[in-house]
């Protein structure tokens, strides 16, 4: 049984963490516009150069051959998908934040949409970064659980007494 600090704490905690998700989205979109009318793959290959990697092999040339295809209508579609995004997590956050049980849910519903397909990623092939997201996304949906689960026992108290 979680106390009802506890479920402040998780509650807020993790209105902080979907907000979180949600600025640095909202940023990567800026940032994506920021490179509207460039030359993307100049830009990727720069890149890949600076970080000591081979151009021609592997990741680093798939790197540079999508940053060829990219043009500004795929930048304006990835930077409205990614306000998308930010507004849905920042929503999230702030229904959190101000106690309403419709965040409580969406929280729960929002992390546990993900859990099959990071469950399948990390049986595809095992990274930590996989299973630490897996890890983590497990432990928020539980944790919100919890949440919905004392507020709606706390609410029935209050309606029978």
């Amino acid at each position: 049984m979680i106390s009802a600090n506890a479920s402040r704490s998780v509650v807020k905690s993790v209105a902080l963490f979907e907000a979180a998700k949600g600025i640095v989205v909202l940023l990567a979109g800026f940032g994506l516009l920021s490179l509207l009318h460039r030359d993307v793959r100049a830009l990727a290959a720069a890149l890949v150069g600076r970080l000591h990697l081979n151009p021609a092999a592997g990741f680093a040339n798939s790197f540079i051959e999508a940053a060829a295809r990219t043009t500004d209508g795929r930048l304006w579609f990835m930077a409205l998908i990614g306000l998308l995004y930010a507004l849905f997590r920042l929503l999230e956050a702030y229904g959190l934040w101000f106690g309403r049980v419709w965040a409580e849910w969406l929280a729960v519903l929002s992390g546990a949409i993900y859990v099959p397909i990071e469950i399948y990623e990390v049986a595809e092939k095992f990274t930590w970064i996989r299973l630490s997201a897996l890890v983590v996304n497990l432990v928020v949906v539980c944790a919100m659980i919890a949440v919905l689960r004392r507020n709606q026992r706390d609410r029935k108290t209050m309606a029978a007494g």
